[in-house]
């Protein structure tokens, strides 16, 4: 009997790669056949790839407080899918431009909750839907300030409007137990640091 479970396929064959649709996202249609973990190669398949700008997503962390700072805003995909389309998240933008993850990370903080951040600590690289997204998040820590932070912020250029709270880490973490934090950047973000918080706060603090 062949033993399949070291086989690693490495090989895709793009054959036509067509535009279905181009704004600021994209949608593309990729024809292609990949290796299997048998040996050879597949038959010819189609898939629809969201094409999208890679992300950054930030936790504000103020570790002397042990607070963290969230956000709120509308979001259109959760509309009819939660009683709330009013997501609470972490900062986040998209790399649009000629630009590092970390600043986007620093304008972000500054545009959608008038924060600076002292310093970066990268926790993660993520993609959060690989079977039909290209998407991927760069995912970090953010030493903070916290005291006097909130009230509403956002570009208007952009149509942002985006509430601002404080949170003590536990109430955080308990929302997430609760599923009032539903969204897969903030989840993953509270449940590192609960893993890491000391680490953290004996280096930050």
């Amino acid at each position: 009997m062949t033993n399949f479970a070291n086989a690693t396929p490495s090989t895709v064959d793009i054959i036509k790669r067509e535009s279905c649709f181009k704004g600021f996202y994209k949608l593309d249609r990729v024809h292609l056949r990949h290796e299997l973990f048998a040996g050879g190669m597949s038959r010819e398949i189609k898939r629809e790839l969201f094409v999208r700008h890679d992300a950054v997503c930030v936790l504000p962390y103020d570790p002397q407080r042990d607070e963290v700072v969230l956000i709120e805003q509308f979001r259109v995909g959760a509309m009819g899918k939660t009683a709330n389309p009013w997501l609470v998240e972490l900062v986040a933008g998209l790399i649009d431009k000629d630009e590092q993850p970390e600043e986007v990370a620093h304008r972000e903080a500054q545009e959608e909750a008038g924060l600076a951040f002292a310093a970066l600590w990268p926790m993660t690289r993520y993609f959060p839907s690989p079977g039909g997204s290209d998407e991927f998040v760069h995912l970090y820590l953010g030493r903070c300030d916290s005291k006097g932070v909130g009230g509403l912020h956002g570009l208007e250029e952009e149509a942002e409007d985006i509430r601002v709270k404080v949170w003590a880490f536990e109430d955080a973490l308990q929302a997430v137990r609760d599923g009032m934090i539903c969204n897969a950047p903030s989840i993953i973000a509270l449940q590192w640091l609960a893993l890491n918080r000391e680490e953290v706060r004996g280096l930050w603090s």
